[in-house]
């Protein structure tokens, strides 16, 4: 009997706060709806911009790391290795690199004129969609501002009616019910804007991370090759998987 009588508080309780939460977006009015939606916005372009900017889809270990090992005393075939991990990565610093290693037959300045190009398009796909959260982080506290300024018109409006004049709980209710939409406005701006700020963190060190990389893999093959005073391209010329 007891327990049935805790369940029976617990789910009344339970019923009693979703009425409550309904209560509080439904005294909002309209403006509710276009926050909600920014909410939803938000929520979903953080959570597949965070599953997308895991650090290995991004910088691979075992193809950072065969960066890392490659030495400008190496043999070519090392830089044949590393060119043939390159094409097969689909990752942001495989493309990169596979572009430097492409274009080691061209003097040093032009490669990294053309990595750079390549890197500066990559760090914007890395961006795509943060954007959006730059714009909810702008626009939700206005649309909660533009509600409680909506809703305070509303309440001052009704002051012509001399009943509702002389009831100080309902003017108070009425600007309570007004400022509910600034309040989700700011709840849902300030955790945007969290989001964003780290989201931008991440993809700001792993840009610096490949450019730390790609600048010490291009020092390294061009030492190697005028170290052996032949064009770094003919390392990989009879690679059969060079033309694939």
């Amino acid at each position: 009997m007891l327990i049935s009588l805790s369940l029976f508080a617990a789910a009344a309780a339970s019923m009693s706060w979703h009425l409550r939460v309904f209560a509080f977006f439904k005294n909002g009015g309209l403006f509710m709806i276009p926050l909600l939606l920014c909410s939803v916005i938000a929520v979903t372009v953080t959570i597949m911009r965070a599953i997308a900017l895991r650090r290995h889809l991004v910088l691979p270990v075992e193809l950072e790391k065969e960066i890392e090992r490659l030495q400008p005393h190496d043999t070519p075939e090392s830089v044949v290795r590393l060119s043939r991990m390159a094409r097969n990565d689909i990752s942001t610093l495989g493309r990169i690199a596979r572009v430097g290693l492409d274009n080691l037959h061209l003097p040093k300045e032009e490669n990294m004129n053309a990595v750079q190009t390549v890197a500066r398009h990559e760090v914007v796909q890395l961006e795509r969609g943060l954007h959006v959260l730059e714009i909810i982080i702008g626009i939700a506290p206005l649309v909660g501002l533009l509600g409680a300024v909506s809703g305070l018109i509303a309440v001052f409006g009704a002051f012509g009616d001399s009943q509702n004049s002389q009831d100080p709980q309902k003017i108070a209710s009425g600007i309570s019910e007004a400022l509910s939409t600034t309040v989700v406005g700011l709840a849902i701006a300030i955790p945007s804007l969290i989001a964003h700020g780290l989201l931008m963190k991440k993809v700001e060190q792993m840009a610096a991370d490949m450019e730390l990389l790609m600048s010490g893999l291009i020092a390294k093959c061009y030492n190697q090759k005028s170290r052996r005073g032949a064009p770094i391209a003919s390392a990989y010329q009879y690679d059969p998987e060079a033309g694939q």
